[in-house]
């Protein structure tokens, strides 16, 4: 029978349990101690650990380790929508191809009825450095990802829901995920827009509910276009980087599925930059998105097109952020307050709604 690893808790995570994960790597390295040295609950249940071994320094020595949320909200909505598992399968079968600099991953589990567990190496071992989810990048910074993000989209341009091996990337659990979005968006959109309270300027509610209410319909106005594979998720509390921030990576593959290469880009802009930057930016770094594009092989980019595009696809950012803020206990209170509030200025100073066809 197989050995597992999954593991609900974070006193489930022993030294036996750390050793079963070794002797993957190197059947010689001995573990002797593990020490739990953080825990946070969002939408995962994310456990810090020390693990004390006597293997080569290539063996990883600081783990972060992704169990289902022990917050029973959260919880409920991401094993609906099988995120954890999205993220394993997205590490077992797909990660090597990606090029873009992610965690290194030690295991990764998935069974059904009995929930999924991954574990990567701390991006602190190799020097990196995690930012968090109200981070504010400068636009140097925010030019970096982008370019990434473009390098990523032209790799998988228009071919990835061609391979058989990744339709699971648009699949049942996408299929079911959307479904339980639009179920839910009127209730959910409601509750985040009282919460948030002044961050949202009472102008944008009735355009807010609206959508909402037309939900499908705008999902499938923002899902015809070249596809491509995209994080979905990029808000700065899921980008790593080196000590001197010159180089930028990417956490958190819950959401990564075949869409539209812009969409993340809207997303990490309008999350990502100070309200002021991105006025004064985000034309610009829309070119460099394009420019990128093109110089990686991708053709008949229409920039006016695209611009269009991104106005619409912020709607996207600014309804996860309210959803965030409504369901409770994903994201701490401050940040997403803050993210809602620069989504919130984004579509109203771009009149993003108005670019839905609803």
């Amino acid at each position: 029978m197989k050995q597992t690893i999954l593991a609900r808790r974070p006193g489930d995570l022993t030294v036996a349990w750390a050793q079963q994960i070794v002797d993957k790597h190197d059947t010689n390295t001995v573990v002797a101690k593990v020490d739990v040295v953080g825990v946070d609950i969002g939408t995962t249940t994310r456990v810090c650990l020390t693990v004390d071994h006597n293997g080569p320094s290539t063996l990883p020595s600081r783990w972060f380790v992704k169990l289902p949320s022990l917050a029973w909200r959260a919880r409920m909505i991401t094993t609906l929508s099988r995120l954890l598992h999205t993220e394993v399968r997205f590490y077992n079968e797909l990660a090597k191809a990606v090029p873009l600099s992610i965690p290194v991953c030690l295991a990764a589990q998935s069974r059904f009825g009995r929930g999924s567990t991954l574990v990567l190496a701390d991006v602190a071992e190799f020097a990196g450095v995690p930012s968090v989810p109200n981070d504010t990048l400068t636009f140097e910074q925010a030019a970096l990802a982008v370019e990434q993000l473009a390098c990523s989209h032209a790799q998988f341009w228009n071919n990835l829901h061609l391979n058989p091996d990744y339709r699971w990337l648009a699949g049942p659990i996408r299929l079911l995920e959307n479904s339980l979005g639009t179920a839910l968006a009127v209730p959910l959109m409601k509750r985040g827009l009282r919460l948030a309270g002044e961050h949202i300027p009472s102008t944008l509610h009735a355009p807010a509910i609206h959508y909402a209410r037309h939900r499908r319909a705008a999902m499938r106005f923002l899902s015809y276009a070249p596809k491509t594979l995209v994080h979905h998720d990029c808000h700065p509390g899921n980008l790593f980087w080196n000590k001197n921030r010159s180089m930028v990576g990417f956490l958190d593959w819950q959401l990564v599925r075949i869409g539209e290469g812009v969409s993340d880009i809207a997303y990490l802009l309008s999350t990502a930059l100070s309200v002021e930057t991105r006025s004064l930016y985000e034309a610009e770094l829309l070119v460099k998105y394009a420019q990128t594009l093109t110089d990686n092989g991708v053709v008949d980019i229409d920039k006016t097109s695209l611009t269009q595009r991104y106005r619409a696809h912020l709607v996207y950012a600014f309804e996860a952020m309210v959803v965030t803020l409504a369901v409770g206990g994903i994201m701490n209170l401050d940040c997403n307050l803050e993210l809602i509030r620069r989504t919130a200025t984004a579509v109203k100073e771009l009149d993003a709604f108005s670019a839905l066809p609803i």
